[in-house]
């Protein structure tokens, strides 16, 4: 069994693991080839590009990148036909991997995306092009099956393997312990993003955020979490000549335990938001994209929903405060994130809230995942 992945970014390159260990617990003999982060690598898959290298944010930017992203597709469907693999999976990334499905899918390969596009929420008319790419979609959030039933898209919910990984409660005071944080005051966990595009706009916000907080709680200790040692330097590049005594503690690929350990959370949207969801931590959420980018969206009309964080959307209500755009300042930042350290803006069912969603996501998603790609590379060979 010849197996094609990419995963274009750090919360890809996760599942993309846990995805080959449990088909090669179906499939010993299993190979693994594409494009995966050192996750990917390490579970045996060959990585022939770097997932940074697919790590976009915003129409703009895939613009200006558009013509690297493009070199790197051709080559890679030029390689997949090549080797042939009997089935592609793409994790995440749908802009990049879709291409490549739809490619492959017309060469008699079968092709599964795992992680559902946003296309419940940006551009829906996008659902004729997930069709048309994909024999499968595994989604991750339940919400997402109705969507695509409705237009008759093959889809089943595998759950999210984070909910796997992470226990129903979290102890705060071993994180502290592992982390070397026993005996300090209230923590702050901040996190600004995996990719380089959110960590280059939320670095300035979240430290002047800090600043603004250090002021009015002095006891706070603020420590920061970052993918790799590469999206530190970003942040201490952006924030040259921004004093801050004492400076935040960083920790790189320790997310999870600075999380844990915290009081509260500040934090770019997406994969992390759903984390400190699943350690039952409160949060404050931001996402910022470029001016133009953001007009263009506005303009279009395509945005469908009323919030954007994970937790919000799995709990349909507005449990987290999130923020976009020119919301994303100290000023609305800082009294967000101090109302949640005085608890003056918990909602008294939030844990309750995030204790249920967890239970939900929780189905042993990387083998249902696998075993769902087994059946269909079998049902593909039987039907031709």
């Amino acid at each position: 069994m010849r197996v094609a992945l990419v995963a274009g970014e750090t919360s890809g390159d996760v599942l993309g693991a846990e995805l080959i260990k449990s088909i090669r617990a179906l499939a010993p003999s299993a190979e693994f080839f594409g494009i995966g982060g050192p996750d990917m690598t390490e579970a045996g898959c060959k990585s022939w590009f770097r997932t940074e290298e697919l790590s976009v944010m915003g129409l703009t930017e895939v613009f200006r990148d558009l013509p690297r992203l493009l070199k790197i597709r051709r080559e890679l469907n030029k390689n997949f036909l090549e080797m042939r693999p009997d089935i592609f999976i793409g994790i995440d990334s749908p802009d990049f991997n879709l291409p490549v499905a739809r490619t492959l899918k017309k060469r008699g390969i079968p092709t599964v995306q795992y992680v559902s596009p946003q296309v419940w929420a940006w551009r829906q008319s996008r659902v004729a092009s997930v069709r048309k790419a994909t024999d499968l979609v595994l989604c991750i959030l339940p919400f997402e099956i109705n969507f695509y039933e409705h237009h008759a898209v093959n889809a089943v919910f595998v759950g999210h393997p984070l909910a796997d990984q992470i226990p129903i409660t979290s102890s705060q005071e071993d994180a502290r312990a592992r982390l070397e944080l026993m005996g300090v005051g209230p923590i702050v966990a901040v996190l600004p993003g995996s990719r380089r595009n959110e960590v280059l706009r939320l670095s300035r916000p979240f430290l002047e955020t800090m600043q603004w907080l250090k002021k009015r709680r002095p006891e706070l200790v603020f420590v920061m979490a970052f993918s790799t040692q590469e999206m530190k330097d970003v942040f201490l590049e952006q924030t040259v000549g921004m004093d801050m005594y004492p400076a935040p503690k960083f920790f790189c690929g320790k997310a999870r335990q600075v999380m844990a350990a915290s009081d509260v959370v500040l934090t770019a949207s997406g994969t992390a938001s759903l984390e400190a969801m699943l350690l039952k931590r409160p949060m404050v959420v931001a996402y910022k994209i470029s001016s133009l980018t953001y007009w263009i969206l506005k303009v279009m009309g395509v945005r469908k929903l009323q919030n954007f964080s994970l937790p919000n959307l799995l709990s349909a209500q507005s449990l987290m405060p999130e923020y976009l755009q020119d919301q994303v300042c100290a000023e609305v930042l800082g009294p967000a994130l101090l109302n949640f350290l005085n608890e003056g803006a918990l909602s008294a069912h939030w844990k309750d809230a995030f204790i249920v969603i967890h239970k939900q996501l929780k189905c042993n998603a990387s083998k249902q995942a696998a075993s769902a790609i087994i059946d269909l590379l079998i049902d593909y060979k039987d039907g031709s």
